[in-house]
């Protein structure tokens, strides 16, 4: 078997370079180089060559590039290149990989490749399409190897290497019984290592952890890292063992998660595809719709001003802190939502501890807010030694601000804590609580706070 160099940066830009000056030979340049390392070199060829390039690969190379979840657009190659082929590969790709592409083809396609595809692999396809994508079957492998209790560790050896020669990726043998009940697991070391006389009964681990297969892929995550296992069982209502769902796998959904949060915390859809590769119109679609919704919760920002216009027009020093203090509400608000988001990501926290969470939130924002309201106290106050632009009233004004930062600052910390429960309450994603969703409902109700609060503070002298 020819040596895969391990990939590089330097090397990897090489072969960027390589492809670039002499496409044509991009397939003997793949097929130097490991799996994950082809995909992303894949990724960065349009759409034409990418199909070309699959045309020349041998089905045993393509199979091992479209099982890399890395490797985009593999539905749309495997719908451009001629269907007898595809259906070549597509039968030989691990079944969960078959379950995400043909989720992602277009229905003419399935229809084309279809005929082409045996029928226990149709079936198959059937099976995992009725589990939601996001759901521990839909992202479980179904080829898995099955014992049974009675066996002696001979048998199951030989069981294990005649899955191995039909590629099966073995983490665990799992026992069941006649009906497919999950009874145990075993690994290979703790087959390798007992007597080969001995029955799989007495080597098994009793009560294995498992999943059940309409359970959260996130969920699944947490559990695979939470007790350091290579794969985790997936069983059905009925306690029948449908798959496994492995730890690569898990990583692959936690990358997806994170990468999906960061852009509803940035106030951005979903990209499906890397950056480089969305069209330009596609993501400026993506961007607009937050864009719009933000732009219009922050006109309300200037109907909130134009209310205290009579006040601002009477005291103009206000208007020197509106910056200021707006901005000190999104700051703390976007803190708080962050936290409280990662907190019910990981299960640090529980909707139950949303109490709690008001409790420790509104003593945070009390000493945030008297922290910078004394920061900005002092500086008006220093500023006053040395100069008149805050005239004879400076002192009030200080306490003005002092006062709407410490509000400002609670009800930033409230509602960033807070907002991410409602949504969950909801049923919606408490990363849509975004940094910039935060901060446009701060900026507003901030400032009514303030000039409220210096309506109360500067009446009868500036007001």
């Amino acid at each position: 078997m020819k040596q895969k160099n391990t990939m590089t940066p330097e090397l990897l830009d090489q072969f960027r370079k390589q492809v670039r000056s002499n496409p044509q030979s991009i397939a003997e340049a793949i097929d130097t180089i490991k799996a994950p390392d082809a995909a992303e070199l894949i990724n960065e060829l349009p759409l034409e060559e990418a199909v070309m390039l699959f045309l020349m690969l041998p089905v045993e190379e393509s199979v091992a590039i479209l099982n890399e979840p890395s490797c985009e657009r593999r539905h749309t190659i495997l719908e451009s290149i001629e269907v007898e082929r595809a259906a070549e590969i597509f039968t030989q790709i691990s079944s969960d990989e078959r379950a995400y592409i043909i989720r992602r083809m277009n229905q003419l396609a399935r229809e084309r490749i279809t005929p082409f595809l045996p029928p226990d692999i149709i079936k198959n396809i059937r099976f995992l399409l009725q589990f939601p994508p996001t759901s521990a079957g839909g992202i479980m492998t179904t080829e898995f190897v099955h014992l049974q209790p009675d066996m002696t560790v001979a048998e199951a050896l030989d069981q294990i290497r005649l899955a191995s020669r039909q590629r099966m990726t073995v983490y665990s043998a799992y026992v069941v019984d006649n009906n497919s009940h999950l009874l145990g697991a075993v690994s290979l070391r703790d087959l390798v290592c007992a007597d080969p006389q001995k029955m799989v009964r007495a080597v098994m681990r009793k009560y294995p952890i498992s999943v059940n297969c309409l359970d959260d892929q996130e969920k699944v995550a947490r559990i695979l890292a939470k007790y350091n296992l290579l794969a985790v069982p997936v069983t059905d209502d009925a306690g029948r063992v449908v798959g496994f769902v492995t730890v690569d796998d898990a990583l692959d959904v936690l990358v997806e998660e994170q990468t999906e949060d960061v852009y509803k915390l940035a106030g951005v859809e979903a990209m499906d595809d890397a950056y480089m590769s969305v069209p330009l119109l596609s993501m400026v679609k993506k961007r607009a719709v937050w864009l719009v919704v933000l732009f219009v919760g922050e006109m309300l920002t200037a109907t909130a001003m134009g209310y205290f216009e009579g006040e601002i027009a009477k005291a103009v020093v206000l208007a020197l802190f509106v910056p200021l203090i707006i901005s000190s509400g999104g700051n703390t608000g976007s803190q708080a939502a962050t936290l409280i988001i990662r907190a019910l990501a990981l299960g640090e926290a529980e909707m139950s501890d949303w109490w709690r969470v008001l409790h420790r939130e509104i003593i945070s924002g009390l000493i945030l807010g008297a922290v910078l309201g004394g920061i900005g106290f002092l500086r008006i106050a220093i500023w006053s030694l040395f100069s008149t632009i805050y005239g004879p009233h400076w002192f009030y004004i200080a306490l003005t601000v002092f006062f709407s930062l410490i509000g400002v600052v609670l009800w930033g910390t409230i509602s960033g804590s807070m907002l991410p429960f409602m949504l969950k309450k909801l049923g919606l994603d408490p990363a849509t609580s975004s940094a910039p969703f935060v901060a446009t409902l701060v900026d507003v109700t901030g400032l009514i706070i303030y000039f409220s609060v210096a309506l109360v503070v500067l009446r009868g002298k500036l007001l």
